[in-house]
């Protein structure tokens, strides 16, 4: 009965957490849509990638990256192409992942909130010796499946969201 309890209780927060109400903002501190181009979300070719799952905000090293909504941070680390990242699990099973950090302010379990600090603009990774950005992309964790096209690896559009749309700045 116990176990029957807290699937239940368990399931119920899944959907409470997948229909929470989420408004993501800038990532950047200070930062408009006029710090990326919106063309760059899937655009190809793109060095070892093949394709930009992301935009790139650029700014001055060192400014801060703030988490866009609330949620949970799920990694902090080192990746090659990325460098310093954090991730951040969001509302609606959404993956916010910050890429090139200079510097990391969070780590994983930490809650945030919208404005939260959780790293700062730098060029690490394959950014190095490139002007100082953040790469952020949206990953849903539930696919679309309907995003899907022809494109090249067109089948991840089912889980990389357009951040141009997440942000409503498109």
């Amino acid at each position: 009965m116990k176990k029957k309890r807290a699937l239940l209780i368990l399931l119920g927060l899944s959907i409470v957490w997948m229909a929470a109400p989420e408004s993501p903002t800038i990532p950047v501190q200070g930062a408009t849509s006029k710090d990326w181009n919106a063309n760059t979300f899937w655009y190809e070719p793109w060095g070892r990638s093949g394709v930009h799952k992301g935009i790139d905000i650029f700014a001055d090293a060192g400014t801060p990256v703030v988490s866009p909504t609330y949620g949970v941070v799920v990694f902090r680390g080192e990746l090659g192409i990325g460098g310093k990242v954090v991730a951040v699990l969001g509302p609606k099973w959404r993956i916010h992942y910050f890429a090139h950090l200079k510097d990391q302010a969070v780590y994983p379990g930490y809650l945030v909130r919208t404005g939260t600090p959780v790293g700062t603009v730098g060029d690490t990774g394959n950014a190095k010796g490139k002007p100082p950005h953040l790469h952020y992309s949206a990953v849903t964790l539930l696919p679309y499946p309907w995003r899907a096209d022809d494109a090249t690896q067109g089948w991840k559009k089912m889980f990389f969201l357009d951040p141009n749309e997440v942000l409503d700045v498109k």
